[in-house]
This record gives structure tokens, sequence and C-alpha cells, in this order.
């Protein structure tokens, strides 16, 4: 209980970041921010809609496609952190006097803000919603480089408001934003790096059928303490940094005392993902 309603102040946090980099640093000046919420800014920049309305009204379908695809409690934080920061977006105002004139200055410091809300939505098993959810939908189900997608989305966003704009200095500095944006939440949780865990447990059977709700494989190895000489068995699964989080609470409701490594892989060869 005290685990979650820290997981909520942390993506109601996060929500807060993001909207504050939205209204005090990117909408004065027209800049864009990526994803979902980029598209929501445009359309309300040439448009009598809010940009709180547009950002729900864009997220709703990809939540509900979550729904289906994902895990509850991923999409639940992320529905949490979609309705936070539509909220937060309508009660911080933006202010008459712009905090930071110079156009680059405020790419950069709308960018580490919203990078910083929607890296650390990721770290508690969350997300910012929008482009994150298709994110985690192409990782779980292809091995894809979800990068390239998602620039070439960001990218459509970026041409569309130069050309409606008809001013491509704006379009450079949202491009800007959206660059240390990524790279920000790249240092708080890296999204596509693939992870292998072994998982040494006296509960085999109920961790295996626990593991298996994942669409990933499990290899069984049968192994002996040093030590104690006690055989016990020890499971290997590679999943994705955006499933780890899911994985970990998993392990502990099943065997809080199993020894668990997790470390970093270098490639996968073969199926990554369990048919």
């Amino acid at each position: 209980m005290v685990k979650e309603a820290r997981n909520v102040t942390v993506i109601l946090l996060g929500a807060l970041l993001i909207a504050a980099g939205f209204n005090l640093f990117l909408v004065p000046l027209h800049l864009l921010s990526g994803g979902v919420s980029g598209l929501a800014m445009l359309t309300a920049y040439f448009s009598p809609l809010g940009i709180s309305t547009m950002y729900l009204a864009y997220n709703v379908p990809i939540l509900i496609a979550g729904l289906f695809l994902l895990g509850r409690r991923f999409v639940g934080l992320s529905i949490l952190s979609v309705a936070g920061a539509t909220w937060f977006i309508e009660l911080i105002p933006t202010p008459d006097k712009l905090l930071a004139s110079d156009t680059l200055i405020s790419a950069v410091f709308g960018g580490v803000l919203v990078g910083i809300g929607s890296g650390i939505s990721f770290r508690v098993g969350g997300s910012s919603g929008g482009f994150d959810i298709i994110g985690s939908i192409i990782t779980r189900y292809r091995d894809f480089p979800v990068g390239n997608v998602l620039v070439g989305l960001n990218a459509s966003v970026i041409l569309a408001m130069g050309y409606l704009e008809g001013n491509w200095d704006l379009a450079l500095a949202s491009m800007i934003s959206i660059y240390i944006s990524g790279k920000v939440v790249d240092l708080i949780h890296v999204s596509h790096i693939k992870i292998t865990l072994f998982i040494v447990t006296d509960k085999t059977d109920a961790m295996v059928q626990r593991l298996l709700t994942l669409p990933r494989g499990v290899t069984k190895i049968r192994t002996e303490g040093a030590f104690s000489h006690k055989e016990k068995d020890m499971l290997m699964t590679v999943t994705t940094r955006y499933e780890l989080t899911e994985l970990r609470e998993i392990i502990k409701q099943t065997d809080p005392q199993a020894f668990v490594n997790i470390v970093e892989t270098v490639g996968v060869m073969g199926s990554f993902r369990r048919r």
C-alpha cells in the first residue's frame, strides 16, 4: 500500500513537471513537445480548442488499446499520468511575461522538465501516455527499433508545424526540445535495452506460471549451491526495460526470497517473443 501510494505520488509529480514544461516554456513561444502532446499543441495552436482538451482526446483511444494489449498496472498508471497532466495544464497559467525570451533557452528548459516528468513515470512502471504506449506495444510484440518509429512520428508533427506556422526556426527549436527530453528520459529510464534475469527460486512452478503471463519465454536450469549443495531451479528470461518493473513485482509477490541477477543484454538471436 505504501509503495503504491509512492508510485501514485511520483506519477502525479511527473504529470506536474510535464505540464509545467508545456505551459511555462513551450506554449508561450509556440514550441512543440514530442509525441501526442506535440500533436495536441499543434492542433490547439491552429484551432479554438485547448491543449488539455486535445491532449486528453488524442490519448483516450491509445490508452484503451493499451488496456487490451498491455498490463493493467502499466496502463492504469499511464491513465493517471494523462489525467494528472490534463488537469495541471488547465491549472498552471501561461505567464504573461516570458520566463525565457530566448527560444533556444525555452526549448532546453521545457525539454528538461518534460523529460524528467516522463522519465520518473517510467521508473515506477507507468508512462506519460501517447507515443510511450505505442512504443510499449511495439516493444512487447515486436523486436523492433521503436526509436525509429517515434522519430518518424515526431518528425511528421514538426514538419507540419513548420509548414503551418511558416516559421522553421520554431520547428528547429522544437526538434531541440524533443531531443533533449528524449535524452533526459534515457538518463532516467532506458526503454529499449534488453535485460536478462536469472532467478533462483524454491517456488519454480508458481514462478513459471506467473512469468509466462508476459509474452517472453522462460528457460529452466537445474543448479546446485556450491556452499549448501542444495539443488534449486534457476529460471532465465529476457525482457525489456518497459516490462522490467512489472516483472520485478511478479517475482516479489511469488517468492520474496528469490535471488535475482539482472544483467544488460548486448543482443538476442532467435525468437525474442514467446510464441
